[in-house]
């Protein structure tokens, strides 16, 4: 029996819930009775209680019936839109706040070493290969340019510089305020160089330019700046708008001035922040620490953070264990535009994840309950559909070679940044599929997984990737005996050039066809118990006793095989070059005719060289 049909009002009248909310909130926040949202429900043919998580569409749909356009939005953001309806006066409760700098431009064009100088630390030389592995945050106090006996405080990002990177340097420009854009006085503007730039711009963040390396003997800043220039950052000595500042990071030479332009260029923007609401921030990296658990680095955007207080960020929930600043001292709070490790997380969150702090625990747990749900369900929806392509795709191109990688690092962001660069290496030819990725040790089940991978899916190829992270012992263990390739590297470009080189190795060798020589059939000679031998001039090259033979009548490939025998006169030959004569024998076949062509060739086996 069809649903009765209720009548939907002309005018709907809009209403905004929190995602994941349950039959009971819904009737709540719509004015109407929970029984009769649930008797609506089951006239939809969906069975549920008060307490149960309505889904989006059934949820729009009886909103609909009720009178109601119904919105979703995500925990965090009603979060602070409530906080902001039960006290207004905050608003205006705002403090100014720190800038928050990131720090971009081309590989080894000195970003970490003028953060360095101007940290008066050094840590650039113990970066592996001299790459910045991971987005650092560190938080400075310089003298006021107005009042030099006051301090002042800047919150410095340090993106890394390798290409391979270039998400994680547009996760930080979402979460600035002031670009310092490095470039090379002796090397100028380059490929990375333009990339921080649009990023800058897409982000509408305003760019301070550091020519660095001016104390190199072939240094040119007025090249530098000319070429900035052709890029659209106009010198505002020039009469355009961009703060250009000559520096030495290896001197630190000039390095005050930058960051005077830096504070100036903060006071324009007049940053605000309330440090007496909820604290909201963004998390710069997340970790799982053997000793610790599920860390996260958090930039505190608004308010101020409690020991104590409890929390959402991304799927997880939790309550702050412990608060570590950038100088890896304890603290029991902290305020806005300010890096903080946080220790509490019940998981890993991933890089460019919102941090909420919550006021009504119960709920923020429903919701986290509510993502991780709805997170296992895309997973495998997406775990199914890549079955069903991968089928697809090997029956319509026959069988497919695959590398299967399972990737281990020590934090979220390389995971991701390593996931991106290496499905890019995928070609026709050759593709490469992640079947497992995540943060911490390999692990036994993982080289379990390997193996079982390696065994029951044809022809592919399974590697263990650890980044920044070792095997557990038994794990080690396992691999050797299931014979599992696991491969340890601490720089991202060679973990791709690795994998580039694996997937190389995987394609079939070509094979290499070489004529050696030529011989015209003169003669034809009948041997007893022998059969016909083919009486030939060498007329190109030479003949030898162990290449293969075509047999070759009016310019057609009549028969292709080994040669049989090679003789000159009464003697067996090795080869007989053009020029003379010789008898030949081919594997398999007798009907020689004069005038026939026997070709000569020999084939070898070429190792692929490029994907």
């Amino acid at each position: 029996m069809p649903a009765p049909v209720r009548a939907v009002p002309a005018e709907l009248k809009p209403v905004r819930l929190i995602e994941g909310s349950t039959v009971r909130e819904f009737a709540e926040k719509l004015e109407v009775k929970p029984k009769d949202v649930v008797a609506l429900l089951f006239e939809r043919g969906v069975m549920a209680t008060i307490n149960q998580t309505l889904n989006a569409e059934i949820a729009r749909e009886v909103g609909r019936a009720f009178g109601y356009d119904v919105s979703f939005g995500a925990f965090e953001d009603m979060t602070q839109e409530t906080e902001f309806e039960i006290t207004p006066e905050a608003m205006e409760d705002t403090d100014t706040r720190a800038p928050v700098v990131t720090v971009m431009g081309h590989v080894d064009h000195g970003k970490t070493s003028l953060l360095d100088a101007i940290r008066v630390a050094r840590v650039a030389e113990g970066e592996a290969g001299g790459i910045t592995q991971h987005i650092g945050a560190y938080s400075v106090e310089v003298p006021n340019p107005d009042n030099p006996a006051e301090r002042r405080r800047i919150v410095f990002l340090d993106t890394p510089g390798h290409e391979a990177f270039t998400m994680m340097r547009a996760r930080g420009a979402k979460v600035t305020d002031i670009v310092v854009l490095v470039v090379a006085a002796d090397d100028g503007v380059m490929p990375q160089t333009v990339e921080a730039i649009e990023h800058a711009r897409a982000a509408n963040v305003p760019i301070v330019v550091a020519i660095n390396k001016i104390d190199k003997p072939d240094a040119n800043p007025e090249r530098v700046k000319k070429e900035l220039a052709d890029r659209g950052l106009l010198w505002d000595s020039w009469g355009g708008s961009t703060t250009m500042v000559e520096v030495s990071a290896k001197k630190k030479q000039n390095i005050e001035d930058l960051l005077e332009m830096i504070l100036l260029t903060a006071d324009i923007l007049d940053l605000k922040a309330n440090p007496k609401r909820l604290a909201a921030g963004t998390v710069l990296e997340a970790k799982l620490d053997r000793g610790r658990g599920a860390v996260a680095t958090v930039l505190i955007q608004n308010g101020t953070l409690k020991v104590g207080d409890p929390f959402i960020v991304g799927n997880f929930f939790g309550r702050v264990r412990a608060l570590i600043d950038d100088r890896g001292r304890d603290v029991q709070e902290t305020g806005p535009a300010t890096p903080v490790e946080v220790l509490g997380l019940q998981g890993v969150p991933s890089a460019g994840d919102q941090f909420q702090v919550v006021a009504d625990v119960a709920k923020a747990q429903q919701i986290s309950s509510f993502r991780q749900s709805k997170a296992r369900t895309s997973a495998l929806a997406r775990s199914a559909a890549r079955g069903l392509d991968q089928l697809h795709e090997q029956l319509e191109a026959g069988e497919i070679k695959e590398l299967l990688v399972i990737l281990k690092a020590d934090v979220q962001g390389s995971v991701e940044v390593l996931k991106e660069t290496l499905t890019k290496l995928s070609t026709d030819k050759v593709k490469v599929r992640i079947i497992r990725s995540g943060v911490g040790a390999i692990t036994e089940s993982d080289v379990l997984y390997a193996s079982a991978s390696n065994a029951t899916t044809s022809g592919a190829a399974t590697v263990i990737i650890g980044f920044n992270v070792r095997p557990e012992s038994r794990a080690d263990e396992v691999a050797k005996q299931e014979k599992v390739d696991i491969r340890l590297h601490s720089i991202i470009y060679k973990v791709e050039e690795e994998i580039r080189n694996a997937m190389i190795g995987m394609l079939d060798a070509t094979t290499k066809e070489t004529v050696i020589g030529k011989a015209e059939v003169r003669d034809v000679i009948r041997v007893p118990k022998v059969g016909s031998v083919a009486g030939c001039m060498i007329i190109d090259g030479l003949i030898k006793r162990t290449a293969k033979a075509r047999l070759i009548r009016e310019n057609v490939v009549i028969f292709d095989s080994a040669i049989g025998s090679l003789r000159r006169f009464k003697d067996d030959m090795s080869e007989v070059a053009q020029g003379f004569e010789c008898g030949i024998t081919i594997e398999r076949f007798n009907d020689y005719k004069v005038g026939d062509i026997i070709e000569a060739y020999i084939t070898e086996k070429i190792a692929a060289t490029q994907l």
